[in-house]
């Protein structure tokens, strides 16, 4: 009879709690959830990595040294949400043709590590197509934004509407704006991977294209703690080969591949005999075949001999992992906002902490190129090339942003720019003081500013197209695009007779886009748009206005 399986239910238990707060970060409208739920995304290795938070990537090798990849079946939502669809096709169906389908297979250890060695290498010379398409952080979070989050918003809407019929506006509708085309596309065959390589081969996906399950694979087969099977007790039912989704099992040889174990622990639930159990690897171990083993397979056999003392200690080792693992839950929100505010303490908090940080000369020097065309990045990504070398198109920014101006890219900036978010000022534009997307970025692409480093970043320049102008081409006042910017970057001037018309200040654009978002032109665009900076410029602050005293004698009507 199964027992109670104590580290499956820990494993379920911290999955859940690290699960659901990042997925309703995508998902949820931007005001409904507090902003440091961000670090969620920053707990993820190639995000910590491409960030450098080097004390967080430390912590999450000695994990994977200690207790073997519970990273991939704990903290990370891809691997997660296969779980999930792993679950939901098992149900309904019988033992051997659900949870009871797989089997033993080779490592394709040829395809992961050079996976992993193109990923990095193409990395480091600022080559992230790989990065985006492989990382399986990113993948869930476009498959968050991009088909979960319209999914929710449509439920809510129908809700909305009937509540609203009966006199209940607790809902409200809600729209999208920032799903393009491409990006649902994208999210959708990433999802159709996931499930097509679960039902087939379980965490498929993990062992063979994930560079992150690659790269930890290289530590976890040497971890303290890990699975191991009795060849006294085991009567080779292969009831652990047929539950283990990493395929990495084989009760020929009493042998388990470690490097692709994900440490989910169903194996430990699916045996009757008590013959697998999760204990230190100083333990007594013998093998019990003459066969050597592989690079990738480690032979986790305890011997008969002494079997009561050994079970004693695996209870011990059972009992440690578990009091260890609750204490790094307890602990994991607390040291990873530790590290990020030794991360964030290198930036003096003066308001002018981005130019120490950078160089001051890396935001000034550049001249403005009015001929380019490329997309305008948002402000804190210092520039095109920092921005594509280190965004990995997760889309976090792109469902956090308030005012939703920022939107996946296709394929009108290149492919080495598919998906990453770019401004578009179409319907929308940057709030002058708002700094979220600087807040929640977990990969560095956007790194954080002040609001009022904020207030002086530039993004773009707004450039006029006179022959659009309405009060040009028509002849009749507007104004629109000046009443709109925040830095008075674009005011008006005396034209023909009473009419006035835009002039813009380049040294007090920031690029904002409010001009942009608000001009009534349409074909063939707007009449004044804003050009990008291909590296982001300092720009003045806008002269307060003087302020007059007024005595007022009475009651001054």
């Amino acid at each position: 009879m199964k027992s109670l399986n104590c580290l499956k239910v820990l494993r379920v238990l911290l999955a859940i709690l690290f699960f659901i707060p990042l997925s309703l970060f995508f998902i949820l409208p931007s005001n409904n959830l507090p902003i440091h739920w961000h670090i969620m995304g920053q707990i993820q290795l190639l995000p910590a990595i491409l960030n450098g938070i080097w004390i967080w990537v430390i912590i999450l090798f000695i994990i994977t040294l200690l207790f073997g990849r519970i990273y991939c079946s704990v903290l990370c939502p891809a691997g997660v949400l296969q779980d999930i669809i792993n679950r939901l096709f098992c149900i309904g169906k019988k033992k051997k043709k659900g949870s009871h389908r797989f089997r033993y297979h080779k490592a394709h250890n040829w395809l992961r590590y050079i996976l992993l060695v193109l990923t990095g290498g193409l990395a480091l010379f600022g080559f992230m197509e790989l990065c985006t398409l492989l990382d399986p952080y990113s993948n869930f979070g476009r498959i968050a934004a991009n088909l979960f989050r319209p999914v929710t918003f449509w439920f809510n809407n129908i809700l909305a509407g009937i509540l609203n019929k009966s006199g209940n506006y607790t809902l409200i509708h809600t729209s999208i704006q920032t799903v393009t085309i491409i990006s649902t596309i994208t999210a959708g065959v990433a999802l159709v991977v996931f499930i097509a390589m679960v039902i087939m081969r379980g965490r498929l996906f993990c062992n063979t294209l994930c560079p992150v399950g690659a790269l930890l694979s290289l530590v976890s087969r040497y971890s303290f703690f890990r699975i191991a099977i009795s060849g006294d007790r085991c009567s080779r039912c292969k009831a652990c080969v047929q539950t283990c989704k990493a395929e990495a099992i084989c009760t020929d040889n009493m042998s388990i591949d470690m490097s692709r174990c994900v440490g989910c622990f169903n194996c430990i639930s699916s045996c009757r005999k008590g013959a697998i159990q999760y204990i230190d690897r100083r333990k007594r171990i013998l093998p019990v075949t003459s066969e050597p083993p592989t690079h990738s397979m480690v032979m986790n056999v305890w011997h008969p001999v002494g079997m009561r003392h050994i079970s004693t200690a695996t209870d011990t080792g059972r009992r440690s992992f578990i009091a260890t693992s609750a204490a790094i839950a307890t602990t994991l929100p607390v040291a990873i906002l530790n590290a990020k505010q030794q991360h964030d303490h290198t930036r003096p908090n003066n308001g002018r902490g981005i130019h120490r940080r950078f160089g001051r000369q890396q935001l000034q020097h550049g001249s403005h190129d009015e001929n380019y065309q490329g997309p305008v990045t948002p402000p804190g990504s210092l520039s095109l090339t920092h921005f594509k070398e280190k965004c990995t198109a997760c889309h976090l920014c792109v469902t956090r942003c308030p005012s939703n101006v920022l939107r996946p890219a296709g394929f009108e900036y290149g492919f080495g720019y598919l998906l990453k978010p770019y401004m578009s000022f179409m319907n929308s534009f940057c709030n002058y003081a708002c700094t979220v997307c600087t807040e929640v970025c977990p990969t560095g692409a956007i790194q954080r500013v002040t609001e009022e480093e904020k207030k002086t970043i530039q993004v773009g320049i707004a450039r006029l197209h006179l022959n659009l102008c309405i009060v040009h081409s028509e002849e009749t006042s507007c104004g629109a695009c000046s009443e709109h910017c925040t830095t008075q970057a674009v005011h008006m001037v005396p034209y023909k007779g009473t009419l006035t018309i835009p002039q813009i200040e380049p040294d007090l654009c920031i690029g904002c886009g409010g001009c942009e978002s608000i001009c009534p032109v349409i074909t063939p665009h707007r009449a004044i748009i804003v050009v990008p900076n291909q590296v982001h410029l300092i720009a003045q602050l806008p002269p307060e206005e003087e302020k007059i005293e007024v005595k007022i004698d009475g009651f001054g009507f």
